[in-house]
């Protein structure tokens, strides 16, 4: 086992089934439960979840082992696994380095969002949606979203309990929580899903999600959408299964475990949309409603039907526990290279690196109220839209583009390229087969990792920087990963 700077043996999961939670986790995030409802009802249902399903397949599973055998081989944080496996100087050095950054970005607004889901679960328990008309809803959710104060507040309280979580380590941190948070997490999805078999509108909602709306469906736009939606709903580019991976044994099943993942992140995202859809149907409302579907529609939703006031606290909390599975898994990506590459100690690591994201945040926490960070920066924004996309953007936008159409779709890119070109034939095969039954699996993973996962995402990299819309015309999608 190796040793970080202080001469500590690296710490490891407790178990497979630790692991996996964990890896689960870091997947299972707002991407699942508030993005893809939305997105599936923009384009149609059935064929887009066709689509996805075979993105997470041809691109985000393959991506997500080769992110593990990573970690696994070096047991070593992005950095540390990059540099190990690499010469001296090497510029895939700078793959590793992406990986600690996205992490910081990624965390310093992800955060935010969950303070807003935080902020509701108490809005739900205290004064209850019901009896609110829509306008109300949609004023609440517009006095939330530009309240400084407020979210900064949940923001910073947010920070606190993730970091919390990772100071105490992998196996009393990290794996103990995943193991009370994922099986809440489910507890609280099943209990809503019971809730929209008896709605009245379940069978619609299924009617929606599997049969195709062809007057929906673009394939340029829709296509690309599912792409990159089925390669960011698996966690990968940022750094975090690296790390996560560092912690394995040896002899761990590298396929098994990868596509036991793969199958609860599909799941979770699937069943949120047969959860949401019913309940937004019952309440007449659509299911296309965009971002603002789990802000706005669903509270509307909640508002109208018996049971809204129990629904809807559980939730806003569905959706901060999977905000904060994944928030863990983010830091520690940051906290794992100072303490592999540096030598601190776990606290200082923790809430070092925590402390620095939170303040990172604050910006994107103030943006929707603010002129500095706001609209005077979404007009400086605006004259660079290569850089930023169309659109002036505030601070909170900027980071989520950046990191969703930057250091994502490159940290896939960069990881997939340096196993399937870079790493010795034997060591790969070697790393990929050890512990697995499955390993007639091999060399169709290699393939797609040199092959057809560079080319997807060179697709979704394109689109989201605008350059798809440049040459080919139409809208490009600016993808918003809310990771996990």
């Amino acid at each position: 086992m190796l040793e970080n700077q202080n001469g500590d043996q690296r710490a490891q999961w407790g178990s497979r089934f630790g692991f996996i939670l964990a890896a689960a986790g870091s997947a299972v995030g707002l991407g699942n439960i508030w993005r893809f409802p939305y997105i599936v009802g923009e384009n149609g249902g059935g064929l887009f979840v066709l689509a996805f399903i075979a993105c997470i397949a041809l691109v985000g599973l393959p991506v997500f082992m080769a992110e593990v055998l990573l970690g696994r081989a070096t047991q070593s944080s992005p950095v540390g696994a990059f540099r190990r496996l690499s010469k001296p100087g090497s510029p895939w050095m700078i793959f590793g380095w992406m990986g600690v950054a996205a992490g910081f970005v990624v965390l310093s607004y992800y955060s935010v969002v969950a303070g807003w889901c935080m902020h509701y679960a108490w809005l739900s328990v205290t004064t209850t949606f019901n009896g609110m008309t829509p306008d109300q809803i949609k004023e609440t959710w517009e006095e939330v979203a530009t309240n400084p104060q407020l979210c900064t507040f949940w923001h910073l309280i947010f920070m606190v309990i993730t970091v919390s979580i990772v100071v105490a380590g992998v196996k009393q941190g990290i794996e103990l929580w995943v193991k009370i948070l994922m099986p809440m997490l489910l507890v609280i999805m099943a209990v809503l899903f019971v809730y929209a078999l008896q709605s009245g509108k379940f069978w619609e909602g299924v009617q929606y999600l599997f049969v195709p709306d062809f007057s929906k469906w673009e394939w340029k736009r829709s296509l690309l959408e599912a792409l990159g939606q089925g390669m960011f709903t698996m966690s990968v580019g940022m750094g975090a299964l690296i790390t996560y991976g560092s912690y394995l044994r040896k002899t761990e099943d590298l396929t098994s475990t990868s596509l036991t993942v793969g199958v609860v992140d599909t799941m979770v995202g699937l069943a949120a949309v047969l959860v949401i859809f019913p309940i937004l149907f019952a309440a007449a409302l659509e299911a296309g409603s965009g971002p603002g579907l789990v802000f706005v529609a669903l509270p509307n939703a909640f508002a109208q039907m018996t049971g809204g006031m129990l629904l809807a606290p559980l939730f806003f909390l569905l959706l901060t526990f999977a905000a904060l599975t994944s928030s863990v898994s983010l830091l520690e990506v940051a906290t794992s290279y100072f303490i592999d590459e540096r030598g601190w100690s776990r606290s200082k690591a923790a809430w070092g690196t925590g402390g620095l994201i939170a303040i990172l945040g604050i910006p994107s926490a103030i943006s929707g109220g603010s002129v500095l960070f706001g609209t005077e920066l979404a007009n400086f924004t605006g004259q660079f839209p290569f850089l930023f996309g169309k659109g002036g953007k505030n601070w909170f936008d900027c980071f989520d583009y950046l990191a969703s159409n930057w250091l994502l779709p490159l940290g896939a890119l960069g990881t997939s390229l340096f196993v399937g070109w870079n790493l010795p034939s034997d060591l790969r095969a070697t790393e990929f087969k050890q512990g697995s039954n499955m390993t007639w699996l091999y060399p169709g993973w290699v393939i797609l990792l040199r092959f057809v996962v560079p080319l997807i995402v060179i697709l979704i990299f394109l689109n989201g920087v605008g350059l798809i819309d440049y040459l080919f015309g139409s809208p490009a999608v600016g993808g918003s990963e809310m990771s996990g």
